[in-house]
């Protein structure tokens, strides 16, 4: 067991969190695991986030103090975004190809779906939302009985504050003016965005600014600073392998605690929720496994001169399992880190800056997951979207990628913003939140995958991959 590999042991892990919360949850054990197991994972977590920031500063501050070439800068952080912008597009667009091509909402009972129908005209007649595809079932006859026993139904639907609490985090998010985004980037005071991962964009900002600036000055000035980055840079470095040597201890818990939650002492009750929303689960699955096993390998292979699926996928388990288990880009990117640089041979430099803003910018997992939800809600409610009003998910999805915090379920805030870009009931989606928090660790290590991708095509295209340790990996 002490000479097997790391991501075996985290595979192990997740494997005996999941038998053992199915097994406790059976013998009506759930409170426990919930009170005296799950806290571990909570504190893995914890961890990470504790590292992730300093480490993200640090690690920028030194990898463009390394660069002394502002113009490298600017290069190097053109390809990256352009790298992110183009698989996130893609992403979303398979996202759409599926859910259009297997119809998920439309295997639903129709009598349901008219149901829901109605549900969703007699919400936009009472907010005066407009409803694009030109139906109106409201004004057909043969459902007037059927609309007076839903419009009873929804009078007596009590809110959820779950719900509402997700719904006015978006309100807020989206009443901004355009250029809030761009306000938001900018801290008024570190300290206090240090104290907080939902603010990572601020830290990437200062920074950049600071790398900068440090090389604008008298090298015989910048040298102690720079002394003093590295090695908090490597303290940081080292804290993260101090954590990962018991990861596999800490994900059993994670897991545990999460099944058990969703199980109570009832397991079939995970297998139920499935099955309600079981083709929607499915389709988000296939597309976020064909971006993991198909398009990122193939496309880091290709554009990555002797790099082999094998060695690709054995150099980055350990950052995919990880955030599998946590549901967190902030919360695993040290590791993300570590993987890419120790085992790929991307340079300290372009991993320093190519991974902390990829794990803030770049979310193809939660984009194309968007796309396929909004889809699905829309035909679970007999509502079709006409091409434009897709390609309008495309881009909304696109945009609100950049934006969704690097935290779990943050994704369901922004997918209230791109339904209601299309003129759909927000309150939608607490149809799907019972899978959530499972596809959330599925899309979490999509994202993940992405970023180890274009650090490495990124690496390589600027000379900064040293091959020679992929002999590792064979």
């Amino acid at each position: 067991m002490k000479n097997l590999a790391l991501h075996w042991k985290i595979i192990i892990g997740l494997i005996l969190g999941v038998i053992f919360a199915f097994v406790s949850s059976s013998l009506g054990w759930s409170k426990f695991v919930v009170d005296w197991i799950d806290p571990f994972g909570k504190i893995f977590i914890n961890l990470l986030k504790l590292i992730a920031v300093p480490l993200v500063l640090f690690s920028i501050i030194k990898g463009i103090a390394g660069l002394h070439d502002t113009a490298k800068l600017g290069r190097l952080a053109t390809k990256t975004l352009a790298f992110y912008l183009v698989t996130t597009v893609i992403s979303v667009s398979v996202g759409l190809l599926l859910v259009n091509t297997f119809a998920p909402g439309k295997l639903v009972d129709d009598a349901q779906r008219t149901d829901n129908r109605i549900a969703y005209e007699i919400w936009a007649q009472e907010t005066g939302a407009e409803i694009l595809d030109g139906k109106c079932y409201l004004c057909d006859d043969q459902y007037a009985s059927r609309v007076e026993i839903v419009r009873g139904l929804m009078d007596t639907e009590a809110p959820d504050e779950k719900l509402l609490s997700k719904m006015q985090s978006a309100k807020s998010t989206k009443d901004a003016g355009p250029l809030q985004p761009l306000v938001d980037m900018v801290p008024s005071n570190i300290f206090l965005s240090l104290n907080d991962n939902g603010l990572m964009l601020q830290v990437i900002f200062f920074a950049i600014f600071f790398g900068v600036t440090l090389i604008s000055i008298p090298k015989d000035l910048a040298q102690p600073i720079i002394g003093f980055v590295d090695g908090m840079n490597e303290v940081f470095l080292k804290m993260v392998d101090f954590v990962m040597q018991a990861a596999p201890f800490f994900v059993f818990a994670l897991l545990a605690g999460v099944i058990s939650k969703m199980a109570g002492d009832d397991p079939n009750a995970v297998i139920e929720i499935f099955k309600g929303l079981g083709w929607y689960s499915l389709v988000v699955v296939a597309g976020l496994g064909f971006m993991i096993f198909i398009f990122y390998p193939t496309l880091a292979t290709t554009l990555t001169k002797g790099l082999t699926y094998k060695r690709f996928f054995k150099a980055i388990s350990p950052a995919q399992f990880l955030a599998f288990s946590t549901s967190s880009s902030a919360a695993t990117l040290p590791v993300t880190m570590d993987c890419v640089q120790d085992n790929l041979g991307v340079s300290k430099e372009t991993t320093s800056f190519v991974l902390p803003i990829g794990a803030t910018v770049n979310m193809d997992g939660t984009s194309m997951y968007q796309a396929i939800a909004v889809v699905f809600l829309a035909q679970f409610h007999m509502v079709d979207l006409s091409i434009g009003q897709q390609l309008t998910i495309v881009l909304t999805a696109t945009l609100a990628s950049i934006g969704s915090a690097a935290v779990p379920s943050a994704g369901l805030i922004m997918l209230i913003i791109v339904l209601e870009s299309v003129g759909l009931n927000p309150a939608w989606i607490g149809i799907i939140f019972p899978v959530d928090r499972i596809l959330d660790m599925c899309r979490t290590t999509v994202n993940v995958t992405g970023d180890c991708t274009v650090a490495t095509i990124v690496a390589d295209s600027e000379g900064q991959l040293n091959k020679e340790v992929w002999s590792a990996l064979d």
